[in-house]
């Protein structure tokens, strides 16, 4: 029986190629611990995400490409997975662990960028990201209700211990007021404990920090993109022109700032009445055209539905709901999501630089 080489199997597997990547597994450093032993084949796979959508399919693609090499007998394929780091900008200062920073952005107030901020977090994490999640929003901090936390950060070797939720690790402003006290503060202030939550948080080893911004287009966007390295942003919004109108003023004030885009998500997108039929309460499709026209990915569509406000409220999002098509949806767009990360991070695809567009 011929003898089986290591330079067999990594030709059959250079024809396993990523979906999203684009790439070869091989070229890409996805094989990992190749052992022969006899006529037994054994390696492990590294994905670039524990929330790749088709791990499974990749590592049955795996098994069948050994397998087409003569002579061999059993296979084994571990899956595992790695996050990239992102690539730091110049004079940028990273945030010690954290590999990758999502900046989730609107316009304006109103569209649900929260709820999407949280239930994309959650998302990450049940697919067994490492997930930090900071309500940049100073002036309304909305998290610590979203996911029912009444704990408050404590503080350890200098440094602020965030308060853990849902296997997410949590920092907000909402953690160190009380309920309806408002926070009257001018730009310089805003930015001083933007910095704080940032680099004086003890955040430990992070795949990806979501960074839930306020609306709009001021202070908290500027320092944020001018002082550290966003992995990229994802703009929400909802299918109304109006709406449009000020998520392209988002869109267009991140690439100003050299924030790549990761994409664009359509909240509110229909209503689904009781009796199966479809309702375009705000119209429909909107936020998809737009992607097209700046030439960004389209991630996916959120229904206006009532569970999905009733969990923010309860302190129980969506997404905790394993079965449903609500935890679906953010499922897929976390996974869309993280494969744009991953884009961005290996530099396989530099980042589309679409003209500044109106709604």
């Amino acid at each position: 029986m011929a003898q089986i080489l290591e330079k067999d199997i990594m030709r059959a597997l250079s024809r396993v190629v990523d979906p999203d990547l684009h790439r070869d597994i091989v070229s890409l450093g996805m094989v990992e611990n190749l052992q022969i032993v006899g006529n037994d084949v054994s390696m492990t796979l590294v994905l670039t995400t524990p929330a790749c959508p088709i791990k499974e399919q990749m590592k049955a693609a795996c098994e069948e490409a050994i397998g087409s090499i003569a002579g061999v007998d059993a296979i084994l394929v571990e899956v595992t997975s790695r996050v990239p780091q992102n690539r730091i900008g110049a004079n940028k200062v990273a945030i010690p662990g954290v590999r990758n920073t999502i900046a989730v952005g609107s316009g304006k107030g109103g569209v649900g960028k929260s709820t999407v901020s949280v239930n994309l977090a959650l998302a990450l994490a049940q697919d067994g990201a490492r997930v930090g999640l900071l309500d940049a929003d100073i002036h309304g901090p909305n998290v610590p209700l979203m996911l029912g936390i009444t704990d408050k950060p404590k503080p350890a070797n200098g440094k602020i211990m965030p308060v853990e939720r849902y296997g997410l690790k949590v920092m907000s402003m909402g953690f160190f007021v009380a309920d309806g006290d408002p926070i009257i503060w001018r730009g310089p202030m805003l930015a001083k404990m933007l910095q704080q939550f940032l680099y004086d948080v003890e955040w430990g080893e992070i795949d990806y920090l979501v960074l839930d911004l306020p609306p709009g287009t001021g202070d908290v966007q500027l320092t944020l993109a001018q002082s550290m390295p966003l992995t990229g942003a994802l703009i929400v919004s909802t299918p109304q022109d109006v709406a449009l109108m000020d998520a392209m003023k988002a869109l267009n004030m991140f690439l100003k700032l050299d924030v790549p885009i990761l994409g664009i998500v359509e909240n509110m997108s229909y209503f689904v009445a009781p009796d199966g039929q479809k309702i375009e309460i705000f119209g429909h499709g909107g936020a998809r055209a737009a992607a097209e026209r700046t030439e960004v990915p389209f991630l996916g569509e959120v229904p206006l539905d009532m569970a999905i406000r009733i969990g923010g409220d309860s302190g129980q999002p969506i997404t905790l709901q394993e079965d449903g098509p609500q935890s679906a949806t953010f499922h897929h767009i976390s996974r869309g999501l993280a494969a744009q990360v991953s884009i961005l991070a290996l530099g396989l695809q530099q980042p589309v630089e679409p003209n500044p567009v109106s709604a």
